[in-house]
């Protein structure tokens, strides 16, 4: 391999002649005013390999506005490393200017005024452009999936997955992996990756009775011949599917990082030829960089499940890490020198998919438009409107996430609401109308039941470090979840710094404004129990319900959860 110094010098200089990774450029003409799709998807061809890469869909197929976090806490060695560094921090640390559309791709300050002025994001059909106007480039492009593609939607719902197998199809990547996927439940993911053309990679899927790789159903890696290179793309599933989604839904499987398998599979396609080695991943940025340090040999790990954006890549040893943000909002594109088995440097471009800007693929448009037809009645009907800025995403509650948990308070009749910290879910502006397809995309899941419980103070606290130590674990082996539970109803201090168990303090019931006692029963409702059997109505349901009384939603300022250590 190419030493670290020179590769760092090489692949530096690659970057520099683009930009910021080609990011500066954009920003700069688009801050005038002048931006078109031709500079946008302007790059400069590089070596003799270019991969594409997305991720983290979610069933977006439509354009959609989808706010960056501004709280995204780095603990242990990645505190104040990117990607946790955010908003007015983050445009300093790559030079972006206030108001320019990078900016608003990228960072969440001014996001609902700058959301009127530069338009919705994504749509599958504007990715198509980009897809294809780089294959017409380069024509032998490697286009892989980072996974969480078959989940997120009112339409991915009801087609259990299909309408996105039908659209990527239309894409035609070379190979994807998985996370959410496996909620669609044993049989039926069996059933879609068997019809899949392309390969659907998982070194760290295994069998969970003999805990044996599955080669048949999820091949590790898959060899491809690109530029006169011999490409090696191994595949990382979620690693803790049975701890973040129920285990019940896919009890055949079993996951884990396996970074011992993974060398071991670096090591066996090296020996078979392999002059360049990908890793297309979805263990979440922190965890892909470990794995970067204790794996030797990979080239490139393509980055999902953490949902970043970052306009230039990162490097760990001579490994590049990339991720490309979610939700069909980016598209990445890496062009590498491979020579004589050796990657001698890059050239890496985030292109925002700006709706207004890029010209929709015809084709696209039109297979995305026949999956919506039979729901698009459902889909468009106005439940309510907003008079907020309605986002998530971030290591606490979003409004999105207050608004719901309102609904639980409400429609559960339930002092304290409890409701998962997932990433995924777009943003809409205030004046916005809100309709079914919009609370589907916050919501949509395969165990969305709204359960209402009696829970001891003792037992929320419990749950509550549980979940913090997921998020905040100084090990990024030992980052099992999401983000931080969302919590309505109650207020608590968090500090980031202190071992499990230790993190949750100053519980106060906000309608009372009496401290939690420990001993006490509290009413508390939820939803997405990993519990097998949970009962209750569908939490879109409960969320539609509570908008239509409302009408239009006011929420108050959130001011419930104090964080300290950050």
């Amino acid at each position: 391999m190419i030493s670290r110094r020179d590769f760092l010098q090489v692949s530096m200089a690659a970057s520099a002649l683009v930009g910021a990774s080609g990011f500066g450029n954009w920003a700069r003409l688009a801050a005038q005013q002048s931006l078109t799709q031709d500079q946008l998807l302007q790059f400069d061809t590089f070596g003799n390999v270019s991969l594409i890469h997305v991720t983290d869909i979610h069933a977006q197929l439509k354009p959609i506005y989808f706010r960056e976090p501004s709280v995204n806490i780095g603990v242990g060695a990645n505190k104040g490393e990117v990607p946790h560094v955010t908003g007015a921090d983050f445009r300093r640390l790559y030079g972006i200017e206030d108001g320019s559309p990078s900016h608003y791709a990228l960072s969440s300050g001014d996001f609902a005024a700058l959301g009127q002025a530069y338009g919705k994001v994504g749509g599958l059909d504007r990715v198509a452009t980009v897809i294809n106007s780089i294959r017409a480039d380069r024509p032998d492009a490697l286009l892989l999936d980072g996974g969480d593609t078959w989940h997120g939607s009112y339409t991915c719902y009801q087609t259990e997955g299909q309408d996105m197998v039908n659209v990527m199809n239309g894409l035609k990547p070379d190979a994807m992996t998985f996370h959410w996927e496996f909620t669609l439940g044993t049989d039926r993911i069996t059933e879609l990756v068997e019809g899949l053309p392309f390969a659907a990679l998982g070194q760290n899927i295994f069998d969970a009775e003999w805990d044996e790789p599955l080669p048949d159903l999820f091949p590790p890696y898959k060899f491809f011949e690109r530029g006169g290179v011999k490409i090696a793309v191994i595949g990382q599933a979620f690693p803790y599917m049975p701890i973040a989604n129920p285990r019940w839904m896919f009890p055949e499987f079993s996951f884990g990082i396996r970074d011992e398998n993974m060398q071991a599979m670096v090591d066996e396609v090296r020996a078979q030829g392999a002059e360049l080695v990908v890793a297309l991943s979805h263990n979440g940025f922190d965890v892909d960089k470990k794995m970067a340090g204790v794996v030797k040999g990979i080239d490139v790990i393509l980055s999902g499940h953490t949902h970043d954006a970052l306009p230039e890549p990162v490097l760990v040893g001579d490994t590049i890490i990339i991720a490309s943000g979610s939700n069909g909002k980016f598209v990445s594109r890496v062009d590498l020198d491979v020579r004589n088995g050796r990657m001698m440097g890059f050239r890496h471009k985030l292109i925002p998919i700006f709706s207004d800007v890029i010209e929709p693929d015809a084709e696209m448009t039109a297979l995305i438009d026949e999956q919506r037809a039979p729901y698009k009645e459902q889909l468009e009907e106005v439940i309510g409107t907003t008079d907020e800025l309605l986002y998530r995403r971030g290591n606490f509650n979003g409004s999105w996430d207050d608004l719901i948990c309102n609904a639980l308070i409400s429609e559960r009749d339930a002092d304290i609401a409890m409701s998962p910290g997932v990433r995924w879910g777009p943003s809409l502006l205030p004046g916005d109308s809100i309709t079914r397809e919009d609370i589907w995309n916050v919501t949509s899941m395969s165990y969305g039941e709204a359960y209402r419980s009696e829970m001891t103070g003792e037992f929320i606290k419990v749950i509550l470090e549980d979940v913090a130590d997921n998020i905040f674990n100084p090990d990024p082996y030992y980052q099992q979840g999401g983000d931080m539970v969302r919590i309505g109803g109650m207020g608590y201090r968090i500090d980031v710094t202190k071992p499990q168990g230790e993190r949750i303090s100053e519980m106060t019931l906000l309608k009372t404004g009496e401290a939690i006692d420990p001993s006490k029963t509290y009413v508390v409702a939820g939803w997405a129990s990993v519990n097998e059997g949970t009962e209750g109505p569908q939490i879109w349901d409960v969320v539609e319900n509570h908008i239509r009384q409302q009408g239009t939603i006011k929420l108050d300022p959130n001011t419930s959860v104090e964080v300290v250590g950050a």
